[in-house]
């Protein structure tokens, strides 16, 4: 999620210059977790400054502010935050961070996803913001007031919460630092004169700080220390003794014995503009005009009429679709089962990886969907690898996909490692193509919405580079194969491949070709998304796809994902639809609802349709979920055209005009 980092120093050897340059570059490599806010504290002897803006922390750097707090400080005792907004929004100032509360000022990386429950539980009458984390400084100052020690509130607070949480911890009263984690996203090192300590959310980070500023005079590569899930550790600021300990081990009376209490209380300086009119974010309730029910309506009766092929349930207007004199279509005669190789093979294929030594075997590309959730589960549990779950955020990830992420490597116990676009810039980037798409409305050009997140290959790539690992597994669904994505662009996918990606070098020409073409016809998307646009084509269809998948080992089966998700972890699902499918991706209803409203079909039929040729359901149950799933998700779309910033009025009016390709 977001990215939290550190650095205190008392060795003199270090420049001044070069503690700036540590701290600035800290900053920088770790706004790769988080581009929109931003924010520090730094700790004097008689102070903690705490300066907090919605703001990247390349923006943040080139304010006076910073300069004035962190030159000329010949030692450096700060902690740093860079967010990816989840709870509460950048925009109110109270929901960044650091947080202040209780003499503690915290800054966290995670999502703890049993925060509501908690907060009715404790009745807290003094909550001001809407951050998950300002439960960690409320639920400590209640442990403390019951006695607790420190160490027995961290353990006791792991133990209340569900998520993914790691967290680090200034106090007003005490000479020390706190790190903790239940996930294993931290990472810290040394100097060699035991003077100087680093954190970072990523061993990554520290890596490349050390080795772009030329610090291993200082830090040592090999020395870099993973604080494995559900362990803490305390460092005292003024002599740099180091203490760690599971949580399992702490009892009730255990304290730590190099805990340095202050005499006088420091003075918790908050820098940040205020904002005193600030009020909880609220989301303003969807009223829905009864014009778009019944348009719905009346499309669905006149789809509910389309010719389907008599084995599967794709409709007459799907691209390419011929039928026999038996009513079976052509794409039900060519289809070719997916072979499964077995999970015994993937057993065989993955023990080359094994490392056995603690560190981590693979990465497993995580977005928070039902079946890259059940790979995280089974790599976990089911093969006893050690990965490293990735994600990319191109700005299209739900709060709800976050959500279930923090629950699987929280319970998991496993490092997530996530990637953050400029969100801003990404979603900028999709109110162009949408804008442009409205302007002239094309079945085959939809993919452009979803052009901002292909880059994800390319990164899943470089972070095997970056963690010397070799192996990357995918949870790709085979059965999710649409064919008409590319279909509606006059290109075809064969038989020879399960993702679109697999298509022929002649369709890849035809695709380009046909985007080309609409680029010219309506010079609106010639605008400056054009070289993200560019940019995905060729990670998506261009570089090499090196990776496992697990679906090719094993039989992918929707009730035994459902249940493994929903009994084991909690797993959230969305209470605008039936399905768990697609609902970590904020895209899809919208794509989807165009797909069906337009050529009265869409990826909900042709996942059923996929299943039905593997005999894993009839046609008539796929027919009846197909008719549920293609219900509009109005709450979401709602979310989608906010987030873009596109009227959802103007939006929903304009695609119901469009012709469609059945009578109406």
């Amino acid at each position: 999620m977001c990215g939290i980092f550190g650095f205190i120093s008392h060795n003199k050897s270090i420049t001044d210059d070069r503690k700036i340059d540590i701290v600035r570059k800290l900053f920088l490599l770790s706004e790769s977790r988080g581009k929109e806010a931003s924010g520090f504290a730094l700790k004097t002897d008689t102070n903690i400054h705490v300066f907090k803006n919605p703001h990247p922390s390349n923006v943040l750097l080139k304010s006076q502010l910073f300069g004035k707090y962190f030159y000329n400080n010949t030692e450096i005792q700060f902690i740093g935050h860079s967010r990816l907004v989840t709870n509460g929004m950048e925009q109110y100032n109270t929901n960044n961070q650091p947080v202040i509360k209780n003499g503690i000022v915290t800054i966290h990386n995670g999502i703890i996803t049993n925060e509501k429950e908690i907060w009715e539980k404790i009745n807290n009458k003094n909550k001001f913001s809407d951050l998950d984390s300002e439960l960690i400084p409320t639920l400590l100052d209640i442990y403390k007031n019951q006695n607790q020690t420190l160490l027995n509130s961290v353990k006791t607070f792991y133990n209340q919460i569900y998520g993914m949480t790691n967290i680090a911890l200034f106090f007003n009263n005490k000479n020390n630092l706190l790190l903790a984690t239940n996930n294993g996203s931290l990472y810290f090192v040394t100097d060699k004169e035991n003077k100087s300590f680093i954190f970072a959310s990523e061993f990554y980070i520290l890596e490349t700080l050390i080795k772009q500023l030329n610090l291993t005079e200082f830090f040592q590569i090999e020395n870099i220390t993973h604080l494995i899930p559900n362990t803490c550790c305390l460092l005292n600021t003024n002599n740099f003794k180091l203490s760690k300990f599971n949580f399992n081990d702490i009892t009730e009376k255990t304290e730590f014995e190099n805990i340095e209490n202050i005499n006088k209380e420091l003075e918790i300086n908050d820098l940040s503009a205020k904002d005193k009119n600030f009020q909880f974010a609220t989301i303003q309730k969807l009223i829905l005009s009864k014009e778009y029910e019944l348009h719905y309506e009346n499309c669905k009766t006149q789809i509910d009429k389309l010719k389907r092929c008599t084995k599967c349930i794709l409709p007459e207007t799907f691209p390419f679709i011929q039928f026999d004199e038996q009513g079976v279509c052509n794409i039900c005669k060519s289809y070719q089962k997916v072979p499964i190789t077995g999970a015994e093979q993937l057993v065989k294929d993955v023990e080359k990886y094994r490392k056995n030594n603690g560190k981590p075997d693979c990465i497993v590309a995580f977005s928070g969907g039902r079946d890259s959730s059940y790979s995280l589960h089974y790599i976990k549990n089911i093969l006893n690898l050690n990965p490293i779950a990735y994600s990319y955020d191109w700005g299209m990830i739900t709060d709800l996909a976050r959500r279930n992420q923090a629950r699987m490597c929280g319970k998991l116990g496993i490092e997530h490692v996530l990637i953050s676009a400029d969100i801003r810039k990404k979603r900028a980037n999709i109110h162009k193509n949408v804008s442009a798409w409205l302007k002239k409305p094309h079945l085959g050009t939809i993919p452009l919405f979803m052009a901002g997140d292909k880059q994800y290959f390319y990164f899943a790539q470089k972070l095997k580079e970056q963690n010397n690992i070799d192996l990357l597994v995918m949870g790709e669904n085979l059965y999710e194969k649409t064919l008409f994505k590319t279909g509606f662009s006059g290109a075809k996918q064969d038989n020879k491949g399960y993702m679109a990606y697999h298509i022929s070098t002649k369709n890849k020409i035809q695709m380009a070709t046909f985007y080309m073409k609409q680029f010219l016809t309506n010079p609106a998307y010639i605008n400056s998304s054009i070289f993200d646009t560019i940019g995905a084509f060729f990670s998506y269809y261009g570089i090499k796809h090196d990776y496992l998948n697990l679906y090719q080992y094993i039989q992918w089966n929707e009730q035994e994902v459902d249940n493994v998700l929903l009994n084991d972890y909690d797993w959230e699902i969305s209470p605008d639809t039936t399905t768990t499918w697609r609902i970590g991706d904020g895209t899809a209803a919208f794509y989807n609802y165009i797909y069906y409203i337009v050529a009265g079909f869409s990826e909900n039929d042709t996942l059923r349709s996929n299943q039905i040729r593997e005999n894993m359901i009839d046609r008539q149950t796929a027919l009846q979920k197909s008719i549920q799933e293609n219900q509009p998700r109005w709450d979401s779309i709602k979310w989608y055209c906010d987030t873009i910033k596109i009227d959802f009025d103007f939006a929903i009016k304009k695609i119901n005009n469009i012709k469609k390709l059945f009578a109406i």
